[in-house]
């Protein structure tokens, strides 16, 4: 089997959905026996207003699809607007709730989300 380089693969990555990209990774956790997580440092024990302040400062957001609701085709087509997911990954995503729809993003834009989701008729939480 031929080595591929490391542009190779990352124009394979490139091709991947967002659904086929997480199912790799944990393939390859599996495989390899390792996590993706990213390391975390140590710090000393921090007093209740260091984690105020931290609870305060925080500046990305999830939000987390928690259940479709009666109206699921909507649901689906606001996920797929708020994501470029296409229609199988959206109603995968919705099935499987639940799966955080949005990560890591601003709150402003969680908070639209979140609208309009709750507006299709879904159950969101953002975190």
């Amino acid at each position: 089997m031929a080595k591929l380089s490391q542009d190779d693969l990352l124009a394979q990555f490139e091709e991947m959905t967002l659904i086929e990209l997480s199912e790799f990774v944990k393939a390859f956790e599996e495989k390899f026996d390792v996590t993706a997580a990213a390391a975390v440092a140590v710090a000393g024990p921090a007093g209740p207003g260091a984690a105020a302040e931290a609870e305060e400062e925080k500046d990305e957001f999830d939000v987390i699809l928690t259940g479709a609701g009666d109206k699921k085709i909507q649901v689906i087509k606001v996920v797929r607007e708020l994501t470029s997911l296409g229609l199988k990954e959206a109603k995968d995503l919705v099935d499987g709730a639940p799966k955080p729809v949005l990560e890591k993003v601003a709150k402003d834009a969680a908070e639209k989300a979140a609208e309009a989701l709750k507006g299709a008729g879904a159950a969101v939480e953002v975190k």
